[in-house]
């Protein structure tokens, strides 16, 4: 039996090594007693004295093997990636089911992509907890104010705490100086440190001890919460898997979260007193005109987007109707080969009662207008066609269509679909994606590339231009707005050779 003693901190190269001269000696997963020392560097699961003898080398460590210029084995990109995150991981056992999966890799290639094997399960768990603890650290550090240790003055100083469950901190640690470059900082943690000061980044697997700090913004953070807070929708279970009650230590904010939940239902009532009673004046003209208008007995006639758009404006198929001022439907060219599909009218659109007039819109034809199509040559539609609000005083807040709503929609999609006949139609947004298909993927995974449809047609996937507005970061919207555009560059050259 082979005692490989680690660290077990968070060190991907640690195993790494470990692991290749175990393989080049031909060990087998069973043959190894994995090991890792505690903060004290004691070994844990060990008397003493057999933690004497696997420190100092008896009972055939790895390190004795083979010599560290060992040739490398080959395994997929994908275990690579894996085996990164399951080893920020602190349960013990994960050494050992990384071995057994390298072991097996070398005979069974495609190991990774047998969603039903116990140990590519295991793994994919530990790698699912190792993610949703960075996530948590990112969104759950504190910075507080300290003396700065910049001798120039012109750099502040911070300092934050934090308690994850596993080894992230060298993981996370590249995050907090992109975001956080122009001020020096320190995130403490139980399971290690990391320190930006403009210069370099230093990370250290050593625990650390939490100090008893407070600052000003302890305060605004409280203010800006109590100001989000919204108890009309309110989901305790919700709210505390998004924030587990193991990080309200933490964060000054959440000594509010038990008053807030208590003075919900007052604050509802409040709420409902508050909000407008009758729809604005504009709402109820427009009504008017449209009432007046289906009236009309010259109705266009059949088999046309004229007269499906006449008939849609009837619509009762969901409950949407019942708040929206009017059916939005779509426009452009009967004959044209290609098609844009949005998610739903906004609150502009719902009041012009034409798709992609309000800001989003202004982004859609600017983007056009740049890669040089035009939009009159275009058929412009939504996978919903009544707008779909939350009223909060005098304003409609865009809420999203549930699924059962964008079934019921499709009926009316798929009749302009039929109708226009394009070559290529382009899904904007996981809503039109979903109408179009009625599949639920990632959008990033179906972004940017196109697909094959029924009667020959083309679908391509990208962005609704309204989530190019919501990016705060200026950065990362220049960004986005960049691949937006390459995208439409490529729409145009698939339309033309669609031709």
């Amino acid at each position: 039996m082979q005692t490989i003693v680690l660290r077990g901190r968070g060190e991907f190269t640690e195993w790494r090594d470990a692991a290749r001269r175990l393989m080049m000696a031909n060990v087998e997963p069973q043959a190894i007693d994995w090991r890792i020392e505690d903060e004290r560097g004691r070994l844990t699961g060990l008397d003493e004295a057999d933690g004497q003898r696997a420190l100092s080398g008896i009972g055939g460590p790895a390190d004795a093997l083979l010599p560290a210029t060992a040739a490398a084995i080959h395994v997929p990109p994908a275990f690579i990636e894996l085996a990164e995150s399951v080893i920020c991981h602190s349960e013990p056992a994960r050494f050992a089911l990384l071995y057994r999966l390298l072991w097996r890799i070398r005979t069974e290639r495609n190991l990774l992509q047998i969603v039903s094997d116990a140990d590519v399960i295991a793994a994919r768990r530990l790698e699912k907890s190792v993610r949703r603890d960075s996530h948590k650290m990112k969104a759950f550090v504190r910075f507080k104010e300290v003396a700065s240790t910049d001798p120039t003055g012109r750099r502040r100083s911070f300092f934050a705490w934090f308690e994850p469950d596993h080894y992230i901190v060298a993981r996370i640690a590249p995050f907090f100086r992109r975001r956080f470059f122009d001020m020096d900082w320190v995130i403490a943690t139980p399971k290690g440190s990391a320190a930006w000061d403009g210069d370099a980044l230093t990370v250290t697997d050593e625990p650390a001890v939490k100090p008893e700090l407070t600052d000003v913004t302890d305060d605004l953070w409280r203010i800006y919460y109590a100001n989000i807070f919204n108890p009309a929708r309110l989901k305790v279970k919700a709210m505390t898997a998004e924030m587990p009650k193991k990080y309200w230590k933490n964060l000054p904010e959440a000594e509010l979260i038990p008053d807030l939940i208590a003075n919900a239902e007052a604050k509802v009532i409040e709420m409902a007193e508050r909000a407008a009673s009758q729809p604005p004046a504009f709402h109820a003209r427009v009504q008017e005109r449209i009432a007046a208008d289906l009236a009309d007995p010259d109705a266009p006639p059949a088999g046309t987007l004229a007269a499906l758009k006449f008939e849609a404006r009837r619509c009762t198929l969901c409950d949407l109707h019942c708040k929206a001022t009017q059916t939005v439907f779509g426009e452009g060219s009967e004959q044209a080969g290609v098609m844009f599909v949005g998610e739903q009218p906004g609150d502009q659109e719902d009041l012009a009662g034409r798709p992609f007039v309000g800001p989003a819109g202004r982004v859609f034809d600017q983007v056009l207008n740049e890669v040089g199509i035009d939009r009159e040559g275009l058929y412009v539609t939504n996978a919903v066609k009544h707008f779909k609000y939350e009223p909060r005083g005098k304003k409609r807040i865009h809420q999203k269509p549930n699924q059962s709503e964008i079934q019921q929609c499709r009926w009316w999609l798929k009749q302009e679909v039929d109708l226009v006949q394009p070559k290529l139609v382009v899904a904007m947004g996981a809503t039109a994606y979903f109408a179009l298909t009625d599949q639920k993927d990632r959008l990033e995974d179906v972004r940017g590339r196109p697909f094959g449809m029924t009667e020959g047609r083309k679908l391509f996937v990208t962005v609704h231009p309204s989530y190019l507005l919501r990016i705060p970061d200026a950065a990362r919207k220049a960004h986005e707005m960049d691949r937006f555009t390459r995208e439409m560059t490529m729409i145009r050259e698939l339309a033309t050779a669609l031709q």
